[in-house]
């Protein structure tokens, strides 16, 4: 089965010139400016297949009834539909890029790139309309500058999501995808982590430490995602024929500039996800306290720390990595490719974790801070604290990762020709394909949209497609008659010889 992926990024956002403006109508000016500027249109986001609050172990636990169709002009909760087929919206007090469907983690890896460029975009859109004194929100003044971090912590206490989607078959027995992925999850941070500076949720005790989520997760299960986080997320909410599958909704990452931690967080994660479907025991491999050890080894810069496991076995983060490695099988080249990664720099980190600075976020902006350390700069140091923001500001003329890329000193591998054709164009063997190409070519004509549906309006018919199926409508099915399609009638005619009918 193809393993079909995609992210989720909530991304930092501030006013410098404007402190005290509201992040969740900064956000909508974002999105809001981003949608006109580019499509001419929004269409509304579709929430009735959504279910937030349904529990993978059997239970949902909704406190309220969704509203189906959402006004896209809301502060709050405004939505676009990007011409890659991802979505980008307003989460709570974030802008938020959802990426849309891929097959593989590479490239799961440059679309999840492609919303760092989106909301570069959106940066821009903001200070020309800023510098033309314009607002695109009724009632509002116009947005101050926008300063935007891919980064997961505020500093103050709150922790914002950077989240990965698999899906996989709803026969699978969910407590084994538990058993199998928590050791995995507590140990991958070692390679994965982007690095924080600070200790505890908000940052109480001074020091650096490999992840930004570590300190905020407090359960080894949960649904919740914003408070008592699990380190298996329980939502079942497929986005996908329920009757067939889940997806798993992971939240124990971090947000990655690094491409390179980014292609292993997905494809390694890819891997054992695959194993665990396949029957592969890794029974053996339990912690005896799941959550402790996801702290433990997250302010360990050593990675000397040695787990507890349930029969009193003692294992370090790259020992626990080591069993996995051994047990999953390649399926394609790209799996090929996570494994020589893998093995590459999990030697590297076993060696000298600061080998790795070229390719791996938390050992690179170390490396930076401990410039610094070495000359007497007291950990607690302010500048250190803006090292370790400027690190994730998206802006390559502001953002230390894009100078380490521009001074060699990190590697990556895809360059940006190839991140900017992935903003606008969709992957094109995913139902993203289609509601890509519609955004593309008949925004106007977009009723509602979600990642299961595209629904039509003209000449007043309302034409409904469902795809519950991710591998449906992709360009071998429908690129041909999107590319002849005169309008939107036209394209509804020739879906229709095609085979392809409206639900």
């Amino acid at each position: 089965m193809t393993r079909y992926m995609g992210t989720e990024t909530e991304y930092g956002i501030s006013t410098p010139s404007q402190q005290e403006a509201s992040p969740i109508v900064t956000s909508t000016h974002a999105v809001v400016s981003y949608a006109a500027m580019r499509t001419g249109a929004r269409s509304r986001w579709d929430y009735e297949d959504e279910r937030p609050l349904s529990d993978a172990r059997g239970f949902d636990l909704r406190r309220y009834r969704t509203v189906p169709v959402v006004d896209s002009d809301a502060v709050g909760i405004a939505n676009v539909m990007t011409a890659n087929g991802a979505r980008y919206y307003v989460d709570h007090a974030h802008p938020e890029y959802s990426s849309p469907e891929v097959s593989n983690a590479w490239d799961a890896m440059i679309y999840d790139a492609a919303g760092d460029l989106v909301l570069r975009q959106s940066i821009a859109d903001i200070q020309r309309l800023s510098d033309q004194g314009i607002s695109l929100l009724k009632n509002h003044d116009p947005c101050p500058p926008l300063k935007i971090y891919k980064n997961n912590v505020d500093g103050k206490g709150a922790s914002y999501g950077s989240h990965e989607n698999y899906q996989y078959s709803r026969h699978t027995d969910f407590d084994a995808v538990v058993a199998g992925l928590i050791p995995f999850f507590v140990a991958r941070q070692v390679i994965i982590g982007a690095g924080r500076l600070g200790i505890g949720e908000a940052g109480e005790e001074d020091g650096f430490q490999i992840t930004q989520r570590a300190d905020y997760f407090f359960q080894e299960i949960s649904l919740e995602t914003t408070l008592n986080r699990g380190i298996v997320n329980t939502r079942d909410e497929p986005h996908a024929d329920a009757n067939e599958f889940r997806r798993l909704h992971t939240i124990v990452g971090d947000a990655n500039m690094s491409q390179y931690a980014n292609f292993l967080k997905l494809g390694m994660t890819k891997l054992v996800l695959d194993a665990i479907e396949a029957g592969v025991d890794f029974s053996d491999l339990r912690l005896k306290d799941p959550v402790a050890e996801l702290k433990h080894i997250s302010h360990d810069l050593t990675l000397t720390h040695e787990t507890t496991l349930i029969d009193a076995r003692s294992l370090t983060a790259l020992g626990i990595l080591a069993e996995y490695r051994a047990r999953v099988t390649p399926e394609d080249e790209v799996d090929e490719k996570v494994l020589e990664l893998w093995d590459e720099i999990a030697a590297d980190l076993a060696r000298d974790p600061l080998s790795t600075a070229d390719r791996l976020d938390w050992t690179a902006k170390y490396s930076l801070i401990k410039g610094y350390l070495d000359r007497g700069v007291p950990i607690g140091d302010a500048k250190l604290k803006l090292i370790d923001l400027q690190y994730t500001d998206i802006d390559p003329a502001k953002s230390l990762y894009h100078a380490l890329v521009r001074k060699g000193r990190m590697k990556t591998l895809v360059g940006d020709d190839i991140i900017a054709a992935a903003v606008e164009n969709p992957p094109k063997d995913s139902r993203a394909y289609f509601r890509g190409r519609i955004t593309q070519k008949f925004p106007e004509h977009i009723k509602s949209a979600s990642w299961q549906i595209v629904e039509l309006e003209y000449d007043g018919v309302t034409v409904r497609y469902a795809t519950p199926q991710v591998d449906a409508l992709t360009e071998a099915e429908v690129g041909a008659a999107i590319d002849a399609a005169e309008n939107p009638a036209d394209l509804v005619a020739r879906l229709r010889t095609a085979g392809i009918h409206p639900s």
